[in-house]
């Protein structure tokens, strides 16, 4: 069973705690990291674009002028492609890009996406976190205790909006109810930062 420090938002040490095996100490998956990533990323594709065939934009029934005799090139329409206002070849259109995947998978690669993160001793547990004004310095005084020079989100237990409102204007930190944990969240970032009662909620979830 892996242990882990737990940190006070000064960055002293306030004990440790036990982790759970199955969801902290899982066989690391990459196939699923990866597929979990694509998923999250495709499913955000808007695939909205469109832009008019030769066949779609409007005018150009009838040939510009007649086959032979002109000294011009041969043409069929001023609708076609190497017309100025003509179709486009090859038009993109709309599509969608969404995937899917199954439920175990995604629990599989979000625990092994964690189980890699304390490994790698770039998962951080903090005893609490509060903030009394909900200013930016509050939490920019946090993340430079706790060494969060990299990218980094704190997933905590609870929406707490003075958390939330001190953190955005932060650029190497975001925040995330722990509600919203994904594979994507996890290795998106450097470092993933947990309120001790977050951990307690993803083991009594995904340990059960």
């Amino acid at each position: 069973m892996p242990s882990i420090k737990v940190y006070k938002m000064d960055g002293t040490e306030a004990g440790s705690m036990e982790l759970s095996e199955k969801v902290f100490g899982a066989e690391y998956r990459e196939e699923l990291i990866h597929q979990a990533v694509v998923t999250r990323l495709a499913n955000e594709r808007q695939g909205t674009k469109s832009t008019l065939t030769r066949t779609e934009v409007r005018g150009g029934g009838r040939k510009p002028w007649r086959q032979k005799g002109t000294g011009n090139a041969r043409q069929g329409s001023i609708r076609a492609p190497q017309w100025v206002k003509g179709g486009v070849v090859f038009a993109p259109k709309s599509r969608d890009f969404s995937k899917d995947m199954n439920k175990k998978a995604k629990v599989a690669a979000l625990i092994s996406a964690l189980s890699k993160k304390v490994a790698d001793g770039e998962l951080v547990v903090v005893e609490s976190l509060t903030v009394k004004e909900g200013k930016t310095k509050e939490m920019a005084a946090f993340q430079k205790a706790l060494g969060l020079d990299k990218t980094s989100v704190v997933v905590m237990d609870n929406n707490d909006e003075k958390v939330i409102l001190a953190a955005r204007n932060l650029e190497n930190l975001s925040t995330l109810p722990v509600e919203q944990i994904s594979t994507y969240e996890v290795v998106a970032n450097a470092k993933v930062v947990l309120t001790k009662a977050a951990v307690e909620k993803i083991e009594e979830v995904y340990g059960a």
